[in-house]
């Protein structure tokens, strides 16, 4: 059975290496983190590196193994797990003194709770008996943080044997690392995350460890990050008629979040949180009956009554006030921290000069970019070292990536298998392209310059955004790799300046402590708004040159959506109970500026309204 939680928060899976191996740092003081399993390299180097680090048993898993890139995901996450319960094993039997991680799992734990208020009781009481029986209490109620995985589901590149035949379909990417964490023995969830893959949904219910055993419990369960209502429901339905339960809908953000923005309509994070917690019922009870009738029907045991149904939010939370209107007038089950996270060394992988970069950035150091091979926007560091080596190797002539993971190969536009658009060979047979349609003698016009800086802007993720693991634990050696760092933090980060503990950043989230730094900060829903506004803005420009009347209609329905999510938050100010009357009329005063300034945007192709002549 997974146990719960006592922290109110969760760490989000941040990149390929940044949290990789953040259930070791944090699990044992009761934090549920996320790690990516899309490298299977990098888990097989970590793994190296923390079964030499904790004494344990270690065969390397060769690629020329069959299946090896599931082994290496289940190998991984079965040591991970050992070691968290040793960790937990030990913290239990550390004596209550300053400084010992007994004591440190006590005082990081949020000051509302029964259990804190116990601990407290303990530190005061001057009876030896009562102390004891009061400490005995308290290492029966430590629960480890969930260990929990990332799968990005459209990250599925088909597989290939050794004499350049597609094997399988179980063996492509997405299928093999959930058979990874299927074959584990964790009792944890995996996070499906980038939108829906067909196959990947068909294949999950191959692994009993989906269903309810005999007690109606699922020893592993499925999260789903959605950005919105209906996406939630379409998917948990597609579950629910396989006998799957969907445990959590993690909604994040769609553009104030790290790493790929996906974003919506213009449907705003608040309003998206209103639907889900108005119909929060309702989705329970209807995915309850048909996920009991498809289990019926694969004659597997039912559940007794709905299991857990949790709705968590992340994506620019910076305040206490604000997680705990998250907590409190929306219900959600927890909020996720994530690039906060990126300042704090005890939880994350961040190595020293990324890290220094970060922690003396400007707000003009973050912007949403193009560099993804996904065709997808990604929130992006100006100092990150990887920038640097991108317009470097443009610089020497050689743009593009020599792609060795291959993870994120879509293209067939040169060659009957995907390459990356990101590569070294896509990016150089793309500008030769480009180059032959210039007649011949002639300059280079600013149409094919402006089209090759569009290729040569894509960089890869793959190496990037893992390096910084093998940078921090000084396994870089173990093969040959660049060191330049690709990190993908949330604009909200702009807020935050500095190098932190753990006990700093938790201290924070609860509001014991304040580690903003002196930039303005709006209400999250107002940062998000304004990202949007911005989105909205380039996507009109973009458009100008070749409007189309369904782009036309898609721009004046995001416009829509941005003036109805206006017009809620006026409203929702009124339940900021917390905060000042300043704070919420100068949110109220900004509202309704943007509300001024969408009106006044026109939207190319858009038809204007007739004006009335004076006395008609």
């Amino acid at each position: 059975m997974i146990s719960p939680t006592l922290h109110t928060f969760h760490i989000p899976v941040m990149g390929l290496g940044f949290t990789v191996d953040t259930p070791i740092k944090v699990a044992r003081f009761g934090i549920s983190s996320v790690m990516s399993i899309v490298e299977d390299e990098l888990t097989e180097q970590m793994r190296a590196f923390y079964s030499k680090q904790n004494q344990l048993p270690y065969k390397p898993i060769s690629a020329a193994e069959d299946d090896y890139r599931a082994k290496r995901v289940t190998a991984y996450l079965n040591m991970v797990k050992q070691i968290v319960d040793t960790q937990v094993a030990t913290l239990k039997a550390l004596p209550f003194e300053a400084g010992t991680e007994i004591t440190k799992y006590f005082e990081l734990l949020p000051n509302h709770l029964p259990v804190k208020q116990t601990y407290l009781q303990m530190l005061t009481s001057n009876n030896l008996l009562h102390q004891q029986a009061l400490q005995t209490q308290l290492r029966a109620a430590i629960v480890p943080g969930a260990i929990d995985v990332n799968l990005m589901s459209k990250v599925d590149k088909n597989n290939y044997s050794k004499t350049g035949e597609m094997l399988p379909a179980e063996y492509s990417d997405a299928l093999a690392g959930l058979r990874g964490f299927a074959n584990s023995d964790l009792d944890s969830s995996v996070v499906f995350s980038a939108g829906y893959n067909p196959r990947l949904y068909a294949y999950i219910d191959k692994f009993d460890d989906f269903f309810p055993n005999e007690n109606g419990i699922a020893k592993k369960k499925v999260i789903l990050k959605v950005s919105d209502y209906r996406s939630a429901l379409t998917q948990g339905k597609i579950l629910a008629k396989k006998g799957i339960w969907v445990s959590e809908y993690r909604i994040e953000s769609g553009l104030n979040c790290g790493g790929h923005a996906f974003a919506t309509d213009g449907l705003l994070l608040g309003p998206i949180l209103e639907e889900f917690k108005q119909n929060k019922t309702a989705l329970e009870t209807e995915l309850f009956t048909m996920c009991n009738q498809a289990l019926a029907v694969k004659e597997q045991p039912l559940f007794a009554t709905a299991p857990s149904l949790r709705i968590t939010v992340q994506g620019g939370i910076g305040t206490a006030n604000e997680d705990q209107f998250l907590l409190e007038h929306y219900q959600a089950s927890s909020t996720g921290w994530g690039s906060p996270f990126l300042l704090v060394p005890e939880a994350t992988n961040v190595d020293e000069d990324t890290l220094q970069n970060l922690a003396t950035a400007k707000p003009e150091d973050y912007y949403l970019s193009s560099i993804s091979p996904l065709g997808v926007p990604f929130n992006s560091f100006r100092k990150a070292s990887s920038e640097t080596q991108r317009l470097q190797r443009i610089a020497d002539g050689r743009p593009g990536s020599p792609c060795t993971k291959k993870y994120l190969i879509s293209n067939t536009e040169f060659s009957e298998q995907p390459i990356c658009t990101a590569s070294r060979k896509y990016q150089n047979l793309k500008i030769n392209q480009l180059l032959n349609t210039a007649p011949d003698g002639t300059a280079i016009d600013e149409t094919i310059a402006e089209a090759v800086g569009h290729i040569v802007e894509k960089d890869c993720l793959c190496e990037g955004l893992g390096t910084s693991a093998l940078l921090c634990n000084d396994i870089e050696a173990l093969r040959k790799v660049s060191k330049a760092v690709l990190i993908c933090p949330s604009p909200n980060l702009a807020f935050f300046s500095g190098i932190f503990s753990l006990k700093q950043m938790v201290d924070f989230i609860y509001g014991r402590v304040d580690i903003l730094n002196s930039v303005y900060r709006p209400n999250m829903f107002v940062n998000e708004l304004n990202l949007y506004v911005s989105y909205l803005k380039k996507e009109i420009e973009k458009s100008c040159a070749n409007i189309t009347t369904a782009k036309t209609r898609q721009l004046k329905t995001f416009r829509e959506n941005l003036i109805k999510g206006i017009n809620y938050y006026q409203n929702l100010t009124q339940y900021f109970k917390k905060e000042s009357g300043k704070y919420i009329l100068d949110m109220l005063e900004h509202l309704l500026e943007v509300e001024t300034l969408l009106k006044e945007i026109t939207i190319p192709g858009e038809t204007p309204q007739p004006t009335l002549a004076v006395g008609v």
